[in-house]
């Protein structure tokens, strides 16, 4: 039902690109839609794991450098039937973790350093399956694309005052509405697919760890903590984190705006899939 969700909410994304374009330069609006989200979507494919580790600031460490880490990726990853993935250490205080990566082949699994002092062995281990779900689920890639539709849908209007869009082919009031509620739609549209992918990554990788309940337990202390804790990175990479990494700054502002799920209910997901429910 996750996946299902997540496609139907990835066609309702390109389908506000296309439509935005159609509504704001006509025929020639159209075309230079789809070939910018083409653009968008190359360039997410092939530079969105270089992109991230620039945004959290992740250095790749050698087996050498992390060696207890790298058995643990390593005795997971097999479980999980993925072949070995990178290793990366951000530097921040904060305790979180993410993955990226085109595909499993190239795939990235970071940790900041903060998660190597506060998280407990078998917590760690529930947070490592769980982003070892996002590589295994490719949802890395989903949300990479996610994100950098939902920006071009925002400077689509800016990008077609450059000779974009047919003089005739728009419709005004159309234009502006588009304009305005545009962005805030992507915006909605992002957010809810990454909502859904942190659901799913939460139970395949209680399934990899082969127990939910340490990975409850991690929600609730990285949650708690990135409430403590300030992580200065940039919102786009947000919704890539373990848990939101910039809580600290984002209180009230609804569940609709919310990169994850409310960490009560992953954790009461994942209590009910320990219980057998």
């Amino acid at each position: 039902m996750n996946n299902v969700k997540t496609f139907v909410l990835m066609a309702g994304l390109m389908g506000l690109f296309l439509l935005a374009g159609q509504l704001l330069g006509g025929a020639g609006g159209l075309l230079f839609a789809l070939v910018l989200g083409g653009a968008v979507n190359f360039f997410m494919y092939f530079f969105s794991d270089r992109l991230v580790l620039r945004m959290y600031r992740a250095q790749l460490v050698t087996e050498a450098e992390a060696p207890e880490l790298y058995r643990m990726v390593n005795r997971l990853r097999q479980r999980a039937g993925l072949p070995m993935p990178k290793i990366a250490i951000a530097p921040h205080a904060q305790p979180n973790a993410f993955a990226t990566g085109r595909n499993p082949e190239h795939a990235v699994v970071a940790v900041t350093s903060g998660i190597l002092k506060a998280m407990p062995a078998e917590e760690l281990e529930g947070v490592i399956a769980h982003e070892l779900a996002h590589v295994k689920n490719r949802d890395m890639l989903t949300s990479t694309i996610a994100a950098g539709m939902a920006g071009a849908i925002s400077n689509l209007p800016y990008l077609l005052l450059f000779g974009g869009g047919d003089d005739d082919g728009g419709h005004p009031m159309a234009q502006l509405a588009l304009a305005l509620l545009g962005p805030i739609g992507a915006m909605l549209i992002q957010f809810a697919i990454s909502r859904q992918r942190e659901f799913e990554a939460d139970r395949v990788g209680a399934e990899i760890a082969g127990r939910p309940l340490p990975l409850a337990r991690a929600l609730t202390r990285l949650d708690t903590m990135a409430h403590q804790i300030p992580m200065q990175v940039a919102p786009a990479a947000a919704p890539l984190a373990q848990v939101n990494p910039l809580a600290a700054y984002g209180g009230g502002i609804g569940r609709l705006f919310s990169t994850h799920p409310p960490t009560a209910e992953r954790v009461a997901r994942l209590e009910a899939m320990a219980a057998g429910r």
